[in-house]
């Protein structure tokens, strides 16, 4: 079913690669509710919503596409939803912005039936789908050195060196020296070694500890939210929400398809530049998206986080098989996941060292072309500087075409790049991003 020897792989491999997509994923689980809570949704019905939609989205995306890509609730996305309700001052409850989401899911579900996303997709000039990926690289990296403290705030120079001597990023620099080690030795599922270890240092240095147990059982508080399309268009239209269903789209839909094709390309199962197989790939989120406004979550997003378990190996949906179990399993043990989730020295290294793995596809951007390599280069610093994919990827978007409109080859730029080009001005120029 998996295809496992036509992709060079194995049941072992699978499910380690499975495990270490889902162990640097999982703090969404505990961070989203946390993020929705101050929307005043309650912190029980998010985390049983997240599980949910990322459960539905990457089930999916294992069944019918065989790709080793997760979904889930998408950071910034939940950060936006909250923003949106705060913003109304009282007159905007999370319920009505649900529907929101919920017409934005069933919008993208018609898009994604559709050749248009797919069209997209194989429309993306070579260098830019460098640059994304190189950007995605870069941006997880910085995610690991910030979350690990490495990295710290600077109120001057944005950014500066941690605190080299705190415990936590003691613990860090130990869990990047040892999977430094095992990965330049070649050693198998290094990662998910270096992982693991770090945790045990984690729980003797007193760093991780279970002070709410380990087993909870999961339930959702107010049921389904949101179920009836007629219902939800009526709150968008009474309350003029289309400027938030158009954010939602566009964030989501080149939040996703930009991770999709740099986690292919780092899989190395790209055919020709194109995805095979897209059209259900690109189902995934969008019904995820759908379900999940449903139960109570901002929009799914394809998880960069996933780029980790293919640097373990994972070739196939086995993986993401995998990562939907585990998700399960985890609605049963909140408070175990809350607290390896909360350690972020056990999976900010591996963030780390897979970007440095996707950065290696810069060499392959045309440096030598400035109306080619100027874009890449545009989406590769803007990513990690805005922490957005989607932004990165505007920039790119708008910035191509106009280069070769100025250098006389708009012919060679397809309509469709135009479109979005429009689009993505739009929305940079008038609506939150």
């Amino acid at each position: 079913m998996f295809q496992l020897k036509e992709n060079g792989t194995t049941v072992k491999t699978e499910v380690l690669a499975g495990m270490t997509t889902f162990l640097t994923m999982a703090y969404i689980i505990i961070v989203n509710p946390i993020v929705l809570s101050d929307a005043g949704v309650p912190f029980d019905q998010v985390f049983m919503a997240t599980i949910i939609a990322a459960v539905i989205g990457t089930l999916w995306m294992a069944l019918f596409a065989n790709y080793p890509i997760a979904i889930a609730p998408g950071m910034g996305l939940n950060a936006y939803f909250t923003s949106v309700i705060i913003a109304s001052d009282g007159t905007l409850d999370y319920v009505t912005a649900f529907s929101a989401v919920f017409v934005a899911g069933i919008v993208f579900v018609i898009l994604s039936l559709t050749p248009l996303r797919e069209k997209l997709i194989d429309s993306i000039p070579q260098n830019l789908k460098h640059g994304i990926t190189a950007g995605i690289g870069l941006f997880i990296a910085f995610i690991g050195l910030r979350q690990s403290g490495i990295v710290a705030h600077h109120e001057t120079n944005l950014v500066k060196l941690g605190d080299l001597t705190s415990a936590p990023v003691l613990l860090s620099l130990f869990g990047l020296m040892v999977t430094v080690i095992l990965m330049a030795r070649n050693v198998y599922g290094a990662i998910f070694i270096g992982m693991a270890l770090t945790g045990i240092a984690a729980f003797f240095t007193g760093q991780l500890k279970f002070a709410e147990g380990f087993v909870k059982m999961p339930h959702l508080p107010e049921g389904i939210i949101v179920w009836n399309p007629v219902t939800a268009i009526g709150d968008v239209v009474s309350h003029g929400l289309y400027g938030v269903v158009f954010a939602f789209l566009m964030v989501t839909l080149f939040d996703t398809t930009g991770t999709m094709v740099g986690v292919a390309r780092q899989a190395g199962l790209l055919k020709n530049g194109k995805l095979p197989r897209v059209r259900p790939a690109l189902l995934a989120d969008s019904v995820a998206a759908t379900a999940g406004a449903m139960f109570g979550t901002s929009p799914t997003s394809a998880y960069v986080e996933s780029s980790s378990g293919v640097a373990v190996g994972g070739r196939t949906g086995l993986t993401t098989v995998t990562v939907a179990v585990l998700f399960i399993v985890a609605s049963f043990f909140g408070p175990l996941v809350g607290a390896l989730s909360g350690v972020a020295a056990i999976t900010a290294p591996a963030l780390i060292i897979v970007g440095s793995l996707m950065i290696g596809v810069v060499k392959e951007i045309e440096w030598d072309s400035f109306e080619e390599a100027f874009p890449a280069f545009l989406i590769i610093l803007t990513m990690p500087l805005t922490s957005s994919i989607a932004t990165g990827i505007a920039l790119g978007f708008i910035s191509w075409p106009i280069i070769k409109i100025v250098t006389g080859k708009w012919r060679a730029v397809p309509p469709l790049l135009y479109v979005f080009a429009i689009m993505f001005a739009y929305q940079l120029l008038f609506l939150p991003h």
